[in-house]
């Protein structure tokens, strides 16, 4: 380890597979936390690269202990976090919205680390299990076309790792790669990100994974999420080549609304919050899920427009098919529970 952080403090890249080595050793009980941090806190400061997420990600995939079977046309939306907004969970509800639409969605997620509330307290909140197997998860994505993988099932081995990251209490490559460490292989992905600078490597990075089409994006104010603030950064990734966009809420026919007005708080208020929005409730809650469900809906290439998608993940809502989705995972989740009691 000590030869990997001379390189970092030197300023040095690595190459693909040395940085799959570097990970492994942090993952060995031998590395000690303060390794650990000066890995991460060196790697930040030089600048991470297009080789070394790469590295990262599939490092971790490799080790996951959570291997699904192969589904066909599956896609995953999840912002990084970092971006301090304090929002309440949009990515979650947006799920509900897309696997409405008709698009099958395994989402991966975590508790809270850098914002109040992540997606699993929220889904915890609402009935929905942390614990699905692998096969309940195909079986899930079968049946009602979405399924939430909790990160800290996947990825046992990270522990250590997670721990330090939660008492750097600043974001770090971790922050960056989560959604893209799901063991499903994703097709699509709405990737959203804290840091406009990475737009590009980042969709790089998942063109190195094999996805097919994507979009990266960094709201106005610097959200993770799309944001109905004003303009929206995007890069879009198709067929192995990207281009730069900039929508702003006015092109999809949508309210401008503060960011200070999509503050989330603790579980139990999220989790008001997601099913208001899924019951139709008016709101800039409601428009900014239906504003993100758009442009995922865009990313996954059920429609060739952003305003399309909106007009898509709005009626997917009004019909009530988002809410239906919402109930029937829980209901396949208190199925599970009982089986195992």
């Amino acid at each position: 380890m000590k030869e990997f952080l001379q390189k970092l403090f030197e300023g040095t890249s690595f190459e693909k597979g040395e940085m799959k080595a570097a990970v492994n050793l942090l993952l060995q009980e031998e590395t000690s936390e303060s390794e650990v941090a000066s890995f991460l806190t060196a790697l930040k400061m030089k600048g991470e690269t297009v080789k070394e997420i790469t590295g990262l990600v599939e490092l971790l995939r490799e080790r996951a202990d959570f291997q699904a079977a192969p589904v066909e046309n599956v896609m995953d939306i999840c912002g990084t976090g970092g971006d301090g907004s304090q929002s309440f969970n949009i990515s979650t509800t947006t799920a509900f919205v897309l696997a409405g639409a008709g698009v099958k969605v395994a989402k991966h997620g975590n508790r809270s680390v850098s914002s109040r509330t992540g997606s699993s307290d929220v889904l915890d909140h609402l009935g929905v299990g942390l614990d699905f197997t692998s096969s309940e998860v195909n079986e899930m994505l079968e049946m009602n076309g979405l399924a939430f993988l909790y990160a800290p099932n996947v990825h046992t081995r990270l522990k250590k790792i997670m721990k330090v990251r939660g008492e750097l209490k600043v974001p770090t490559i971790f922050n960056m790669i989560g959604p893209l460490t799901n063991p499903i292989n994703i097709d699509t992905q709405l990737l959203g990100i804290y840091r406009r600078d990475m737009l590009g490597t980042m969709a790089l990075v998942l063109n190195e994974l094999g996805r097919k089409r994507a979009v990266v994006l960094n709201g106005a104010g610097y959200m993770d999420e799309a944001s109905l603030a004003g303009e929206n950064h995007l890069v879009l990734l198709e067929n192995g080549k990207t281009s730069r966009l900039i929508i702003h809420p006015d092109e999809a026919g949508l309210p401008v609304y503060s960011n200070d007005t999509i503050r989330g708080g603790d579980a139990l208020k999220n989790a008001e919050i997601l099913l208001e929005v899924l019951k139709g409730k008016e709101g800039p809650y409601l428009d900014t899920v239906i504003f993100n469900a758009g442009i995922a809906l865009f990313a996954n290439g059920r429609t060739t427009t952003v305003a399309e998608g909106v007009k898509l993940a709005r009626e997917s809502i009004q019909s009530g098919a988002a809410y239906e989705k919402l109930q029937q995972t829980v209901e396949y989740s208190q199925r599970s529970r009982k089986k195992v009691m």
